[in-house]
């Protein structure tokens, strides 16, 4: 018996789109026709999606939700409802330091993967997994690496920069172990030499506000970073991921890479799209908002970036959501920008801005986001049920108004931070109901999910060609 039957929406796929009618049968896609309309006696529950775009679930592949703790012991679970409410039905999370790991996961990737697993156990909203961070205290990463992908966790990451950062020779490790077994490396790719240098150099002249965070990782410090990890993962014969590709410099180096026909892959970010450096000048405390890593650039670089996203340079949006606050963690502006925590929250307005930036705003087409967004982040990151609206896969489903038109405020946002980075900016298109497996989470924009529905999710190999 059909569970759900979505009847009369515009059914959006990387290919096309087109009304159809979509049933579900246990929580998977059963059919995708042009008119079900003979289920409909028999099915559970119909819901008209009659103007509607129907889209499959989001997958963000580039957070770092926070685990519960005692004093938080929602900030997690929240993260996973603000998921929902912006059409996110999967997503990945780092457990990088900072955000809740111990010392012995950052010493172990199988330690990390099952502290992490444990402290999200029963917690999630939507369905969830890891990447494994790398850090420099890690004992043997390398030799953890195939243990970890046959438990279902094939995504490394490796940051450049900060304290646990990793040297050269130490990411060329990780490249090699991760393409001899399958996985895929993700690299924060930023010169640690010179933004240091440049940042000592803002301090010893009292240049210590949230607007010289910018000038000091400007566009040549992520170009080069990122030049190195390509000629890395060149010498490894294996397949690189860069995480929040911020500037045209370093887009330039992923496009000469991928035209000599190497496996590398580029995501970039609705703050990167939306906002440009501006935001650092006039008032410290608003500007320490905006303090993420890479910063924010010039204009220009935003619509450099929507054409690498057009043309395919760019693979895919994420969100590099960071639920820190303004008035806890952000606060540290009043010391000097380089003590100000890095990151902005965004796990709730991805999809909104990407709609109304890329497709109302022309860059992009329909089916472009929606590959985006959902195909290749599932196909790289080995999401195999999700990331489409096709027969057998799970029922990640999202009923989005186009003709919708609102205004994003923090004070309406479900994250477990306290502010957007977003506020104020007006959006055509939102979310009316997310399903996740054939159950509503979501439903006419009320939260109808339930604490623990979300699932671990296994990965397989990523399809990385």
């Amino acid at each position: 018996m059909t569970d759900l039957l979505v009847r009369g929406g515009i059914v959006v796929t990387r290919d096309r789109s087109a009304r159809a009618d979509v049933a579900v049968e246990g929580g998977r896609i059963a059919a995708v026709e042009p008119d079900l309309g003979g289920l409909a006696a028999s099915a559970r529950e119909v819901v008209d999606a009659t103007g509607l775009l129907v889209l499959p679930g989001v997958v963000d592949v580039h957070t770092h939700a926070r685990v519960a703790t005692d004093q938080r012991p929602d900030r997690f679970f929240d993260d996973t409802v603000a998921a929902a409410f912006g059409g996110t039905t999967t997503f990945l999370a780092f457990n990088n330091p900072g955000t809740g790991a111990s010392p012995a996961a950052a010493r172990s990737l199988l330690t990390g993967l099952r502290e992490w697993r444990a402290a999200t156990a029963g917690d999630a909203a939507v369905d969830v997994a890891p990447s494994l961070v790398i850090t420099a205290s890690s004992e043997d990463a390398a030799a953890e690496i195939p243990a970890a992908i046959e438990a279902g966790v094939p995504t490394f990451k490796a940051f450049m920069v900060y304290d646990f950062g990793l040297d050269d020779a130490t990411i060329l490790g990780a490249l090699e172990a991760t393409g001899r077994h399958g996985g895929l490396l993700e690299v924060h790719c930023e010169n640690r030499a010179i933004l240091e240098a440049l940042t000592a150099r803002h301090l010893a002249a009292g240049e210590v506000g949230p607007r010289y965070h910018a000038s000091s990782r400007p566009p040549y410090v992520e170009a080069e970073a990122t030049g190195r990890a390509i000629a890395l993962a060149r010498a490894a014969r294996a397949p690189l991921y860069v995480v929040h590709l911020s500037s045209a410099e370093a887009l330039a180096e992923v496009r000469t890479a991928r035209a000599e026909g190497l496996p590398v892959f580029a995501e970039t970010c609705p703050v990167y799209l939306d906002l440009t450096e501006d935001r650092y000048a006039g008032d410290p405390e608003a500007a320490a908002r905006f303090v993420i890593s890479p910063p924010l650039r010039p204009a220009g670089h935003p619509e450099a970036l929507w054409a690498g996203l057009a043309d395919g340079d760019l693979a895919l949006v994420a969100t590099d959501h960071v639920p820190d606050r303004a008035a806890v963690e952000k606060q540290s502006w009043r010391e000097s920008f380089d003590r100000v925590s890095n990151g902005a929250p965004g796990i709730e307005t991805l999809l909104a801005l990407a709609y109304d930036a890329g497709v109302a705003g022309g860059r992009i087409t329909l089916e472009r986001m929606v590959d985006l967004l959902s195909t290749t982040p599932a196909r790289l990151f080995g999401f195999a049920s999700k990331g489409a609206l096709a027969v057998g896969l799970d029922a990640d489903l999202v009923l989005f108004d186009p003709a919708a038109r609102r205004t994003i405020r923090g004070a309406e946002l479900h994250h477990s931070s306290d502010y957007t980075p977003f506020e104020g900016r007006e959006v055509r298109g939102a979310v009316r109901s997310t399903i996740l497996r054939g159950s509503f989470v979501v439903r006419d924009g009320a939260f109808v999910g339930r604490r623990g529905f979300g699932r671990f999710v296994e990965r397989a190999i990523g399809e990385l060609a």
